[in-house]
């Protein structure tokens, strides 16, 4: 007998080898369910050991699907799973629900597989007669019906005979994988026919015996799912090598389904990856007050705008913003309204800002600005603009009070100190600007203008 495992564990399989080949039997090994699925040795098992747990499809999903969409050409099929501890009494609730066999300890000695496996490698815990492959006619004659019976019941399968109303009930009940249809219905109500199990979710591999001399019905026949075409009188080893194919087509199908499941687990796992992904490095590079970026979103794109500088000449502007004040703020009006100034202030920069320009809270009251491919020029007249944006109009408090917060900014542009001799001479403009009376913009010495300021009196 051939003995299948779908395991991992290599050192089980070897012990299984030991156990078993010197006495005539042969041990086959798989990596994951997805390869056994499409090996040719998967038609030869007698026996199956799969893991119980794996990625992307587990021991008890393989038998779920062996025993249910499967279940003609598997349900005789011995499947064990392999666990790695005790079976628990969840472990054998799962086990019945998907009719496995019994469970095999991944580090059972060979004495143990031997007393547990040997039984059935021997033939003798067999599942009962394998049951006969269900094959549906209709449209048949009496005589060309009971024909197919006598050529194919010798090879395991069984035809099925239901009135034509009802092939799509009977369809569903047997899900046999052969249909052998013929035309004793004329050619328009068999294609209905095809359309309605179609349309319920059961046209299986359908083989249409007969002759049909008009070229448009037979286009309109292969159009509505005929899949193969034996003329009369029947031959049958055309006929047997036709279900064969519809069998072989069936299992294909199984295949292609498990794939595309696996496809989509794994194209869901990756969604939600990204989804998780987005929102950590959300919440790593976002400011939780004023839901700006924070400081480490600062140095990572302060870097990449000062490499895009060096090696290709973008220009860019920093700026960077102080709140004149606020300790007072605070001490006069609490901290929960310092909150709100500073969301108030964080939304007031976004207001001002192109798409494309970064704004950051990057300390208590601090905040940075940067403005790619802007000259230094144009980013001090933003860095005005969002000065007198926030002088210009007062924060209302709830109780009716009024607060007139400023801030005060450094610009500067690229030099050749890179990112930390950048932001020193920015802040240095920026205290020049605090030491100047507050509410002005000073930029930075050496980075292109003459250096000057803007304020509220100028």
């Amino acid at each position: 007998m051939n003995l299948l495992v779908i395991s991992r564990h290599v050192d089980l399989v070897e012990r299984l080898r030991m156990a078993f080949e010197g006495a005539g039997h042969r041990v086959l090994h798989a990596p994951d369910p997805l390869v056994a699925l499409a090996d040719e040795s998967w038609d030869e098992a007698h026996v199956l050991l799969v893991d119980a747990l794996g990625d992307p499809m587990d021991g008890y999903r393989l038998c779920r699907l062996l025993r249910g969409e499967s279940r003609i050409l598997f349900s005789n099929l011995p499947i064990f799973l392999v666990l790695d501890h005790p079976a628990e009494d969840e472990d054998l609730q799962a086990l019945q629900a998907v009719e496995g066999d019994g469970f095999i300890g991944s580090t059972a000695t060979i004495q143990q597989l031997l007393n547990h496996l040997g039984p059935v490698m021997a033939g003798a815990a067999s599942r009962g007669e394998s049951p006969r492959v269900p094959v549906l006619a209709l449209g048949l004659h009496a005589g060309l019906a009971q024909h197919a019976r006598d050529l194919l019941q010798h090879f395991h399968m069984e035809i099925h005979t239901p009135p034509f109303r009802n092939a799509a009930q009977a369809q569903r009940v047997l899900r046999a994988p052969v249909l052998l249809l013929g035309l004793s219905h004329g050619v328009r109500r068999t294609m209905d026919l095809l359309a309605g199990l179609r349309e319920s979710g059961g046209l299986p591999y359908t083989i249409l015996l007969g002759q049909v001399r008009d070229e448009a019905a037979q286009r309109k026949l292969l159009l509505a799912g005929v899949s193969d075409w034996l003329g009369l009188p029947l031959s049958a080893p055309r006929l047997l090598h036709a279900c064969k194919r519809a069998i072989e087509w069936a299992h294909v199908k199984r295949i292609q389904a498990e794939y595309e499941a696996a496809i989509h687990d794994l194209r869901e796992r990756r969604g939600m990856l990204e989804i998780e992904a987005a929102a950590l490095r959300n919440e790593v590079l976002t400011d939780p007050l004023t839901e700006l970026l924070n400081r480490r979103a600062f140095d990572q794109n302060l870097e990449h705008a000062v490499r895009q500088w060096e090696r290709h000449r973008r220009s860019f502007v920093l700026l960077l913003g102080d709140v004149d004040h606020f300790k007072l703020i605070n001490d006069r009006f609490g901290h929960p309204v310092g909150d709100e100034v500073l969301r108030e202030m964080a939304s007031r920069l976004r207001a001002a800002l192109r798409k494309s320009d970064l704004a950051f809270r990057i300390g208590g009251e601090e905040f940075a600005v940067l403005l790619p491919e802007t000259s230094l020029r144009a980013g001090t007249e933003v860095a005005d603009k969002l000065r007198r944006r926030i002088d210009e109009e007062p924060f209302l408090l709830p109780g009716g009070q009024s607060i007139f917060p400023s801030m005060s900014f450094g610009v500067g542009g690229p030099m050749e100190l890179g990112p930390t001799g950048l932001v020193e001479a920015v802040d240095r403009a920026l205290y020049q600007a605090k030491a100047l009376g507050r509410n002005r913009v000073v930029v930075a010495e050496g980075t292109g203008i003459p250096r000057g300021s803007f304020s509220g009196d100028s």
